[in-house]
């Protein structure tokens, strides 16, 4: 087994892991609580190793008690540890905020990411901005789980949390761009631009929730803002990608190649 601790950077509250030793870069889309079968099928299925894995939002945390988690993290760190693979999730709206920012998850190979961390690995420079709006939270507020959290109780099990949407940083965005030259985003949902960009869904889910739509707009106009900042700034985007949407779409625009990974799937982040 290798002994491989990734690099960490701590600047104006702003996280960069460094990973010397990986030689490639892998994306996934939602997991949905799924973790052993994302290790499986990463480390034993196709036999990855030396690779960096990158969840793209919804990994699933929050659901459960919090040793359930290091349970999950107790019964991979071994077939992790001998592929020399590390796991690195950023933050859904299926996901309990406080595991990525207040109370992240800072195993040597199993880890979450804080909103706007930076991950450099193969000669790429990747910027991780978590955070969508649940479709579904009008159901999820009304269900029989869902409790008003606890202060002293932040990762209770629950099945909705407040502060899902993702922020526009202006201040972690000036900080990385006076120390990084970004040439990879991966977020959980995505611009407007993007896939999907009909809200065919969503009629139902509108009944009951009648500020959605107008959350869900804003949600993609801060994926724009970020897009836009990063063009001003000269930053040489070249790959993007997201989840959220839980279907598979491929393309390039103006030079940047989105990849809107479907649950589960796997795509390589290749050139520099």
């Amino acid at each position: 087994m290798y002994n491989s601790n990734p690099v960490i950077i701590l600047r104006n509250e702003m996280k960069a892991l460094e990973f010397p030793e990986a030689k490639g870069i892998v994306m996934c889309g939602d997991i949905h609580g799924e973790f052993n079968e994302l290790v499986f099928k990463c480390c034993v299925q196709y036999g990855m190793t030396d690779t960096v894995i990158i969840v793209a939002g919804d990994s699933g945390f929050g659901f459960e008690k919090q040793g359930y988690y290091e349970n999950i993290h107790n019964r991979n760190r071994g077939r992790l540890s001998k592929a020399n693979n590390w796991l690195l999730m950023l933050r859904g709206n299926h996901d309990n905020p406080v595991y990525f920012n207040e109370c992240p998850i800072t195993h040597q190979r199993f880890m979450t990411l804080p909103d706007y961390s930076i991950v450099q690995a193969c000669g790429h420079t990747i910027l991780c901005v978590g955070g969508a709006v649940s479709v579904d939270r009008s159901y999820r507020l009304n269900s029989e789980r869902y409790h008003l959290p606890k202060a002293d109780e932040p990762l209770a099990p629950n099945v909705y949390w407040k502060g899902e949407p993702p922020l526009f940083d202006m201040e972690k965005l000036n900080a990385i761009s006076g120390d990084y030259l970004i040439d990879t985003v991966v977020t959980h949902t995505a611009p407007s631009f993007c896939e999907l960009t009909t809200k065919q869904g969503l009629e139902n889910w509108v009944m009951k929730d009648e500020d959605l739509l107008e959350q869900v707009k804003k949600e993609r106009q801060t994926m724009d803002d970020l897009h836009h900042y990063l063009k001003a700034k000269s930053h040489p985007l070249r790959h993007w990608f997201y989840g959220h949407f839980h279907q598979s779409w491929h393309q390039e625009i103006d030079g940047v190649q989105y990849n809107m990974l479907d649950i589960m799937e796997l795509r390589e982040l290749r050139g520099v």
